[in-house]
């Protein structure tokens, strides 16, 4: 595992790497997460598809309006703003990216959401700037398995929650590796190491649970979701084909990373899962 300096280096490189930034911003307006799309949806419409995911996300996190939530690794703030706007939520977004902060606040303020919605410059490893139980929920939204250190930044989590705070996250697990055909795990570690995801590495199906329960979180629920995010990674699988084989023949994987990670993840299922984890303090 890498240190965290050098992990945050790496996450700093990969968004800031032009594919990204004109991916995310051209493809996704922005948003970093997958979508939820129920049977009969069209895979190409992104934005309700990731609207509904975020929406998940604040069934799960069940708070009363006002409540004040952490967003661990905000982006440009799609997911603190649904949140605001349809659950009443009070949240703090979280990011290393200056880039990514600077667009949430002028979107925010743009969506009249400056009020229920700020912005701050924090790595979710050490958030010494806030208070013990500060927070009523905290949450990810496919951002955890970019973490350096994954037991520090859930005993962070554990500390900024109130007594029976509740925690949600929608990440990813993987097959582990002597489950794994030599292709899949080829291709399951170069998305990991040219994406900046070392906690995926450890993060074998049923390993986070048994994290959470070691972090004093009560887990209350694992469900696999993967079907429901697999229509938009089909399209991406699509979209990324001729980059990714372009930047294969020209020895530039790292400058495809996103299209090579459709393009692998479509085809290698076998290797992980998408899944939403809801747990609760334990004191």
């Amino acid at each position: 595992m890498p240190n965290r300096d050098e992990n945050k280096r790496a996450v700093l490189r990969y968004y800031d790497r032009t594919e990204s930034r004109l991916g995310y911003l051209y493809l996704l307006r922005g948003t970093k997460h997958f979508g939820w799309y129920e049977a009969g949806d069209s895979g190409w419409r992104f934005s309700p598809a990731m609207r509904r995911m975020e929406r998940q996300l604040g069934q799960r996190l069940g708070l009363e309006a006002d409540s004040r939530v952490l967003d661990a690794g905000c982006g440009m703030g799609d997911v603190a703003r649904t949140l605001a706007a349809d659950f009443g939520l009070d949240i703090t977004g979280i990011d290393i990216l200056d880039f990514n902060l600077v667009e949430a606040r002028r979107r925010s303020e743009r969506a009249g959401l400056a009020n229920r919605t700020r912005f701050i410059e924090c790595d979710y490893h050490d958030l010494s700037r806030f208070e013990d139980g500060e927070f009523d929920g905290v949450y990810t939204m496919e951002t955890f398995v970019h973490a350096a250190d994954a037991e520090r930044a859930l005993a962070e989590f554990h500390r900024v929650l109130r007594p029976g705070g509740r925690l949600v996250m929608f990440e990813y697990s993987r097959t582990p590796n002597e489950c794994l055909l030599p292709a899949a795990r080829a291709a399951f570690d170069a998305v990991c190491e040219l994406g900046a995801m070392p906690a995926w590495h450890r993060l074998n199906h049923g390993d986070l649970e048994n994290l959470l329960e070691s972090a004093s979180f009560k887990v209350e629920s694992v469900e696999d979701v993967t079907a429901r995010m697999l229509p938009m990674l089909r399209l991406f699988a699509v979209l990324g084909r001729f980059p990714y084989a372009l930047a294969r023949r020209l020895g530039k994987t790292e400058k495809a990373v996103n299209a090579m990670s459709g393009v692998e993840m479509w085809k290698h299922q076998e290797a992980w899962r998408y899944n939403i984890y809801t747990a609760t303090e334990r004191t």
